[in-house]
């Protein structure tokens, strides 16, 4: 009895840490009218009788939708422009999310003001499962290298560039490693900056060497596999990190800027999203060293002005 409440509590706590840093991966906009209706419940003089609405029957008004869609629309404004020139002495930057967010809500703050700088900007939703399309990311990340590799290719068509530049988030600073160094990806990236990086996977906290110590780490990850291939691959040790960082962890011709948070609660220790190799094109930053008040962690590198 006691051994299986033991599996019990720790296949509960490990499912609980992956999906909390999923959330913290990507951010979700909760319209402000429910917002408000929510505290508005919380605080009514009854608080027991606030019950909870699942996602799936909760309602939307014609304007809150409405609103949502003028403000993606808003966020990726002049982002996939394929008529776009660039401008002298700047190459065009394809942005590359992270785990369960895409194209759009990944780079909401970035993306216009890369656009504003006078960038051509090119964004991809890259790894998506059958039926699940707005949570992207969660194939194998040698599938999301291939549509990388393809979608690098039609932005260099389309704007008679040589080389593109690569910025990318969380997953967006692990998965094009892979196209850099096994699908030819070098010889079309000059440089590729990313913040909230995995460059040697994540331990979660010590949950993970702790399911491996009790014979868990296998039986969670059979059943979290045919929703999300992409999760295990991030996890420290894992064969995909050993065979990405199998010789070196850096391609030449391609200059690296890896930026690092001492807050990040999802890559853990946050020194595993450092680069390792001596290599003098490679930058690790940490970002409390440039402003030691930047309490930013995963997520909210996203929106960081630093």
């Amino acid at each position: 009895m006691l051994f299986s409440k033991t599996i019990s509590a720790a296949v509960a706590i490990a499912l609980a840490t992956i999906a909390t840093s999923f959330v913290e991966a990507s951010p979700v906009r909760i319209p402000e009218g429910l917002v408000a209706r929510s505290v508005e419940s919380a605080t009514a003089a009854d608080a027991s009788a606030a019950a909870y609405v699942p996602v799936s029957e909760r309602t939307w008004t014609a304007e809150e939708i409405e609103e949502h869609h003028q403000w993606v629309k808003r966020s990726s404004a002049g982002i996939n422009d394929w008529d776009c020139t660039p401008a002298a002495g700047k190459r065009p930057v394809v942005l590359v999310h992270g785990l369960i967010a895409n194209k759009d809500n990944n780079w909401i703050y970035m993306g216009p003001r890369l656009k504003a700088a006078g960038y051509c900007v090119y964004s991809l939703t890259y790894g998506s499962l059958p039926g699940i399309y707005l949570l992207a990311g969660l194939d194998k990340m040698e599938n999301g290298a291939a549509q990388l590799s393809a979608f690098v290719d039609k932005v260099l068509a389309a704007t008679n560039a040589t080389k593109v530049d690569l910025v990318g988030h969380s997953q967006g600073s692990l998965m094009p490693r892979y196209y850099l160094k096994f699908l030819g990806g070098a010889a079309k990236v000059n440089k590729f900056a990313a913040f909230g990086t995995i460059a040697y996977g994540t331990t979660l906290s010590g949950i993970v060497p702790f399911l491996t110590s009790l014979g868990l780490y296998d039986p969670i990850k059979k059943i979290l596999d045919p929703v999300c291939l992409s999760c295990f691959q991030f996890l420290e040790n894992s064969d995909f990190l050993g065979n990405l960082n199998a010789g070196g962890d850096t391609v030449p011709g391609v200059q690296y800027q890896f930026i690092v948070s001492k807050y990040d609660g999802v890559v853990t220790p946050y020194t595993n999203g450092f680069l390792r190799d001596n290599n003098p094109s490679a930058q690790n930053i940490v970002l409390q060293d440039i402003c030691s008040l930047d309490s930013s962690e995963h997520a909210l590198q996203m929106i960081d002005p630093i």
